[in-house]
């Protein structure tokens, strides 16, 4: 089957909005494991008919584990309003995000249980042959979704992944030079959009 857009850490969708319109029309998936960013989420895209919303994540293994994120009545108290979309399976994650002008403590955090897929499960379960637009911001997952890819049994048009916790939080280097090799084993083209993000794209 293929697909429009598949998004991986769609957060609210906010800044989705101009990527994914090309998509409108399209088999799309979109998955957020946050609760509150996920009602959010669907009444900013009521208008894509054939899209599925999802509550679960990707990571490299089937699993059912923790997963850490800001209390909903703790955003507008730490003042700002990325704190939505910090969510991780790594609680010390979150807290590395500490600063002077972001007090966030452990009594912000909320735990809860999330079915984490590894990508050729997820492949596999939603029959996907093909993506034209891939995007990943998973707070630090993103190399183990990434590696799990077999990018020889699907069509991958585009990639647009952040890349700013690749290696650990704030940190990016080996892990991030080794899926940027397979990448371009597989015939793509790296652009760093910003400080932040990468977009690969296939030729």
């Amino acid at each position: 089957m293929n697909y429009g857009a598949v998004v991986i850490g769609a957060h609210t969708g906010e800044f989705l909005q101009d990527k994914l319109a090309p998509y409108i029309n399209k088999k799309n998936i979109l998955i957020e494991p946050v609760f509150y960013n996920l009602e959010q989420l669907k009444k900013n895209f009521t208008n894509f008919k054939d899209t599925q919303f999802l509550d679960c994540a990707i990571s490299n293994a089937d699993e059912i584990r923790n997963f850490y994120y800001i209390k909903q009545d703790s955003i507008s108290k730490l003042g700002k309003h990325w704190a939505s979309g910090i969510g991780s399976f790594s609680k010390d994650h979150i807290l590395s995000h500490k600063t002077k002008r972001f007090q966030v403590s452990d009594d912000d955090i909320e735990t809860k249980k999330v079915e984490f897929l590894s990508f050729k499960t997820f492949q596999k379960k939603f029959d996907i042959k093909a993506i034209e637009f891939l995007h990943i911001d998973a707070e630090g997952a993103e190399f183990d979704i990434m590696h799990n890819i077999d990018y020889k049994n699907i069509d991958i048009a585009k990639i647009f992944f952040e890349k700013k916790h690749f290696d650990a939080t704030f940190s990016a280097g080996e892990k991030l030079s080794t899926v940027k090799k397979i990448l371009m084993e597989h015939r793509y083209i790296l652009t760093d959009i910003d400080e932040e993000n990468i977009l690969a794209e296939k030729q």
